[in-house]
């Protein structure tokens, strides 16, 4: 399929999905997922764009599961995209990875803990691919501003921003809704970030803990605030995901979350 730019996922009277799972653990569980969530958001005419890793890099513990590789992640991506014509978006790190993951995926998605790092969003930029910026968990919604003209200084003005919860004390995170038509402002659309907003990080164990049972207050809300984009993790069987099990949504459930979503959405419009 063709590149596609951000006027592509901006519909009337509905919001755009980017949904998968974190990381991509095997081919049969990627596609899987994939051809669910495209007959769903097919059916309630979402644009959807198919969400995995294809390497964790920012992992609590050192023997966390990272991915299976990150040339045989690539190419699984690639065959979602090329089995299923969905555009795709995956996390890049490092400047160096910005062109090979470009090879495979639409939307290079720069994490949180990264969005102010100039050289690698001005090399996400330089690829001509849609950027998402997560704003940073420490980051005012205003100081995104900032992560924007990095990427826009190459020329490329094909930018989402994502919410994804700001930190509260040192376990917990919050969403503040006002950041949504905040960083509207700037006239890029605005994602929220629905499972990720309910990690609980920096737990004793090692491994980050989360709230899913609050999925659908938290997108809900985001709708209702006007968010353009619904970014959420989804898995078969979250118990047995090896990367943010704990506040994923069950992919059984994702279909009556996005018809009430939608409800909401065209109720408001």
């Amino acid at each position: 399929m063709n590149d596609i730019s951000v006027e592509d996922l901006i519909k009337k009277d509905t919001f755009f999905l980017l949904a998968g799972p974190c990381v991509v653990e095997s081919e049969e569980m990627v596609m899987q997922i994939a051809e669910k969530v495209k007959s769903i958001t097919a059916k309630l005419g979402i644009p959807y764009v198919f969400k995995a890793s294809y390497r964790k890099a920012n992992r609590s513990k050192v023997d966390s599961y990272t991915g299976i590789g990150d040339e045989e992640a690539l190419a699984i991506l690639g065959k979602v995209k090329a089995t299923h014509q969905l555009p795709i978006v995956t996390d890049i790190h490092t400047e160096s990875e910005a062109v090979n993951a470009a090879r495979h995926a639409d939307i290079l998605q720069i994490p949180a803990f990264l969005c102010r790092q100039t050289d690698l969003l001005v090399a996400a930029g330089k690829t001509n691919k849609i950027v998402n910026i997560k704003k940073g968990q420490f980051l005012s919604p205003q100081a995104m501003q900032f992560a924007i003209d990095k990427v826009a200084s190459t020329g490329n003005k094909n930018i989402l921003v994502t919410e994804r919860g700001t930190t509260f004390g040192y376990q917990d995170l919050v969403v503040d809704m006002r950041g949504i038509p905040e960083m509207q402002k700037f006239n890029v659309p605005v994602v929220l970030d629905v499972t990720h907003s309910l990690q609980q990080p920096n737990q004793a164990s090692g491994v980050t803990g989360g709230l899913p049972k609050l999925i659908e207050t938290i997108a809900k809300a985001g709708i209702a605030a006007g968010t353009d984009g619904i970014f959420i993790e989804t898995h078969p069987d979250p118990s047995k995901a090896k990367s943010d099990g704990a506040n994923m949504l069950p992919l059984d459930q994702l279909e009556r979350l996005l018809d009430k979503l939608l409800r909401i959405k065209k109720a408001i419009s």
